[in-house]
């Protein structure tokens, strides 16, 4: 956070912008409140942080100071907590917007039955999908083949396939000989009753339900595989067995233009949520330019769009949206939709 908001620092060129830098550590109510109040004792009136959602009942007794966190679980403004990490919600309205233009109209959104269960319960809520099913499943890869494998009626379209083939064998006919030699290369035969997945999961536990579909033989040629951001993570290209997933995130030029601009600076590569810090001082530099200084957090409230390294994003129904675009893993590649 602090070199990104150097960085920032460096490009706005303002003598009249400063930073005061402090550790408000991991998880430490004694260490944030001192941070806190060393940063409000040296004459400062907005915070960019905490990085957590967790420390926001604590920042409520500072009602004077204005804080700009990059938490994404909950991008909301409140009396004095500005939220600009990029949100579930932002995500999905992405995606609900790829689909609708792609005319799918019998959607699975998966996600694991863990802490956040009930978090994604409520944001689901709100899409307007016009048939959407929900599936839950257990994280452990032991028992997450077999319920997919339910979930995509693998059984009975395995069985399917035997028995045609079976009938086939029966016959001496050259169609029914070019049949059996291209039924000879497939597993199962008929399709799914879904024609779109979204899988809301990260890492190691996401390619293994991209893994579990495959081995269904779910085809993401007939079938839409999405997910969330996954900031462009270059390993899915070497462990994922799904040719075609589709994903909202940040501006990608953007993106590798920042980090290309950090390391070139620091010399090192930058944790991919540093470029919020660095969007955030842009806001609060644009927010006081605007209005000649920053008397509250009401001089946020801002009616037109702010772009911003990340992209576009606006305040609206008291949280901050992102817009976000939509990409696809493509031959090794990260492709804009």
């Amino acid at each position: 956070m602090l070199l990104s908001t150097q960085l920032a620092l460096d490009e706005i060129n303002d003598e009249n912008i400063i930073i005061i830098p402090r550790d408000s550590g991991t998880n430490n109510k004694s260490k944030l409140n001192l941070a806190i109040k060393e940063i409000i004792n040296s004459g400062a009136k907005i915070i960019i942080g905490p990085m957590s959602s967790s420390s926001f009942n604590e920042l409520e007794k500072y009602k004077e100071t204005i804080f700009i966190s990059l938490s994404n679980k909950e991008p909301k403004i409140s009396s004095n907590v500005i939220s600009i990490g990029i949100g579930l919600e932002s995500q999905l309205k992405a995606i609900e917007k790829f689909l609708i233009e792609q005319q799918k109209n019998k959607t699975i959104i998966l996600y694991p039955k863990n802490e956040y269960e009930k978090f994604i319960d409520i944001k689901i809520k709100s899409l307007k999908l016009k048939n959407f099913k929900v599936f839950k499943y257990n994280p452990d890869p032991r028992i997450l083949t077999g319920e997919i494998e339910k979930l995509t009626n693998y059984d009975k379209r395995k069985k399917n396939l035997e028995i045609r083939k079976k009938n086939l064998k029966k016959k001496e006919d050259a169609q029914s000989k070019r049949e059996l030699e291209i039924l000879d290369r497939l597993y199962t035969l008929g399709s799914v009753n879904f024609d779109s997945i979204i899988i809301i999961d990260f890492g190691s536990s996401l390619k293994s339900v991209l893994a579990s579909l495959i081995f269904s033989d779910v085809d993401d040629q007939s079938v839409t595989f999405m997910t969330v951001n996954q900031w462009f993570d270059e390993s899915m290209f070497r462990e994922n067995s799904v040719n075609n997933l589709y994903f909202p995130s940040v501006d990608i030029k953007q993106f590798k233009k920042y980090n290309e601009k950090y390391y070139k600076t620091f010399l090192q590569k930058p944790d991919e949520i540093s470029i919020l810090s660095y969007d955030a001082l842009g806001l609060i530099y644009y927010v006081w330019k605007k209005n000649n200084g920053i008397s509250s957090i009401n001089n946020f409230f801002i009616k037109e769009k702010i772009k911003g390294k990340i992209g576009t994003f606006e305040f609206k129904d008291g949280a901050v949206l992102q817009q976000l675009k939509i990409y696809k893993t493509e031959n090794n590649k990260f492709k804009e939709y």
